[in-house]
């Protein structure tokens, strides 16, 4: 073998190395490499940000929990929501009661790269009849109903699962899904009570419901700092309080990585009314909600293509 071959056969060998070598290092770093550019915090195609609205402060925290300290301030804005007469020590006391027999936190998935969170919000709007929208309802993972709202006989256009029913004791209605959270909005001190009281014996106050089928070990409390948040900065303090339905999607925008809203407004004919009743009022509004600046908002976050919105008609 003359000198000249025995280089090129060198050169290649060095060559066949350098690849291999480059190869083998850059296959242990180029993982890292696009670790450090995936910083998205959800697994879904958009994720959901404080940087999105100008209103959005992820900080506030939407549940009560047994480590939560609630503001003197706050505890007197909420109770002139519905006129409480007692003060702050007797809730601090009724709330400590609570956490001795409800979980002490809420049961809440925190955000991840790997996961992608999605809720569907669902009202009770006339303008679900006929929009067939059950099957993109129940895709999700998170599902929250409003109030009395049901699927039994709906079911094509409000779906079936529910993961979350939020509720007040005067809209209380017993869960048949074992897996369901009751999501309780107190309005005053008597409520929490009614919560304490629903469970182990069935006697209650007034109007509602004296006993409550219910899972106790998915109990979740909404936090008066949260309502205060939702009235003050989305609302602009419009209307006397923020109604159900809106709490939840503003909750389901502090929860999820991506919201779908269904069910929400009056119907085509501006009818304010339930879509398992039948309209007996056609002058029926939304009493202390101020239910139309509640849609605008909705529409115009849905305008801005940070959730979807499934009007109905």
């Amino acid at each position: 073998m003359n000198s000249k071959v025995r280089v090129i056969i060198f050169l290649l060998c060095v060559t066949g190395i350098s690849v291999f070598l480059n190869g083998h290092v850059l296959g242990r770093y180029s993982k890292y490499f696009f670790q450090l550019q995936d910083t998205s915090p959800c697994a879904c195609e958009k994720c959901l940000s404080e940087d999105d609205l100008n209103f959005f402060n992820k900080s506030v925290e939407p549940f009560l929990s047994a480590n939560y300290i609630l503001s003197e301030d706050t505890f007197n804005w909420w109770k002139r929501l519905q006129n409480e007469a007692r003060n702050f020590s007797t809730y601090k006391t009724t709330v400590d009661r609570l956490f001795q027999m409800f979980p002490p936190g809420p049961d809440v998935k925190e955000p991840s790269p790997d996961l992608c969170r999605t809720c569907a919000v669902v009202g009770n709007s006339r303008n679900l009849k006929g929009s067939h929208y059950g099957p993109l309802i129940d895709v999700n993972d998170i599902i929250m109903r409003i109030n009395f709202g049901h699927t039994k006989g709906f079911e094509a256009d409000v779906g079936t699962r529910t993961t979350h029913q939020i509720m007040y004791p005067e809209s209380a209605m017993d869960l048949d899904n074992n897996s369901t959270h009751l999501v309780l909005i107190p309005f005053k001190i008597k409520d929490l009570e009614w919560l304490l009281k629903a469970f182990p014996t069935g006697k209650s106050y007034g109007p509602v419901k004296s006993k409550i089928k219910a899972n106790k070990d998915l109990v979740m409390l909404i936090n008066p700092a949260f309502m205060r948040y939702v009235h003050e900065v989305w609302l602009e303090k419009k209307g006397k309080y923020p109604s159900t339905g809106f709490m939840a999607f503003v909750l389901a925008l502090h929860i999820c990585d991506e919201v779908h809203v269904f069910g929400f407004g009056a119907d085509k004919y501006r009818n304010w009314s339930h879509y398992w009743e039948k309209l007996k009022d056609s002058n029926l509004k939304t009493g202390p909600h101020p239910g139309t600046d509640e849609y605008r908002i909705i529409q115009k976050v849905a305008e801005q293509q940070k959730i979807k919105f499934y009007t109905g008609w």
